[in-house]
């Protein structure tokens, strides 16, 4: 008889949400009765530093991985099985004896325009203040409206849309993906184009992180999704390039096109004054390693180019 494969993740609202999600796409995988969901595969929530941390930026606290470090040391500890991350939060390099065992068919990676007064970036007027605790989406609406007061904002969908609508700010910047796994693409206003305005590397994706010995299991393989872990590859190859966290503003989309898989990468400025960008491409057939050196080859190339001005001190 097969053991409970317990769930870890974080205990927000949204990661909740997806992580029942692919609850019910392992118990499928397991082969059990859908009614038997929380003894097959039980969630396990913890409560992350990143979580706890409301006050201030992420890179003034340690960086995104304090999303990740106390559920992947229960991974370790053997008191979870396995583990499901937004990709974006996930640093490059996995800790020994850990490892991405499968990566989800991803939702939509878009940046999301969330107001109740004005329909786009574009229609804010002078001086508007956009909400946002993200570096990256901070950069990248200042390259386009050096104007707006940028104002941080911390905190789940929930809290981000209640201090919108007590007038905290005038739009706030969401991931398209969350709102959707939320039932709440309806707030939505306009989206940003991933091309223009490329997203956090992995955005819309899902990683399930298991120990290395355990990642070979059928029922984990199963629940991979080749495009969308070649298109994750290939933009955590420019993470990887770029040291990319909460200290740097660095964007990756990419994209099949055709018998192509085309990648945009950019760095920018905290105050989006200056932006690097790189496009390439590699075949559709490509390994998930060459897809990946794709990655780092364009981040490189931005990383020799931008040197220290990509580092916010």
């Amino acid at each position: 008889m097969q053991p409970p494969v317990r769930i870890g993740t974080r205990a927000s609202k949204l990661a909740q949400t997806q992580t029942r999600h692919m609850q019910a796409r392992i118990v499928a995988a397991l082969g059990a009765d859908p009614a038997d969901a929380d003894r097959v595969a039980p969630l396990v929530l913890i409560t992350t530093t990143g979580d706890r941390i409301q006050d201030r930026r992420l890179l003034e606290a340690g960086g995104k991985a304090l999303f990740v470090k106390e559920i992947e040391e229960a991974l370790l500890a053997g008191e979870i099985d396995v583990a499901i991350h937004s990709m974006k939060d996930v640093p490059a390099e996995q800790p020994a004896g850990l490892t991405i065992a499968a990566i989800p068919e991803r939702e939509d990676p878009r940046d999301a325009f969330v107001s109740l007064q004005w329909g786009s970036l574009a229609e804010l007027p002078q001086g508007a203040r956009l909400g946002t605790a993200s570096l990256r989406r901070q950069a990248q609406t200042l390259a386009d409206r050096p104007d707006l007061e940028i104002l941080m904002l911390r905190g789940n969908v929930d809290t981000r849309l209640r201090k919108l609508a007590e007038g905290e700010c005038d739009a706030i910047l969401l991931a398209k993906a969350g709102l959707n796994r939320l039932g709440m693409a309806d707030v939505v206003r306009d989206l940003r184009d991933p091309v223009a305005a490329p997203p956090a590397p992995g955005q819309g994706a899902l990683a399930i992180q298991s120990r290395v010995v355990d990642a070979d299991a059928a029922w984990l393989r199963s629940l991979h999704h080749a495009p969308t872990a070649l298109a994750v590859a290939a933009e955590r190859g420019a993470l990887e390039a770029l040291e990319g966290s909460c200290r740097t503003a660095v964007g990756a989309h990419a994209r099949l096109v055709g018998d192509r898989l085309v990648m945009t990468v950019e760095g920018l400025t905290a105050d989006g004054t200056v932006r690097w960008r790189r496009e390439g491409s590699v075949g559709a057939s490509a390994s998930d390693a060459e897809a990946r050196e794709l990655g780092l080859d364009l981040g490189r190339q931005i990383r020799l180019e931008a040197g220290d001005r990509l580092i916010v001190a």
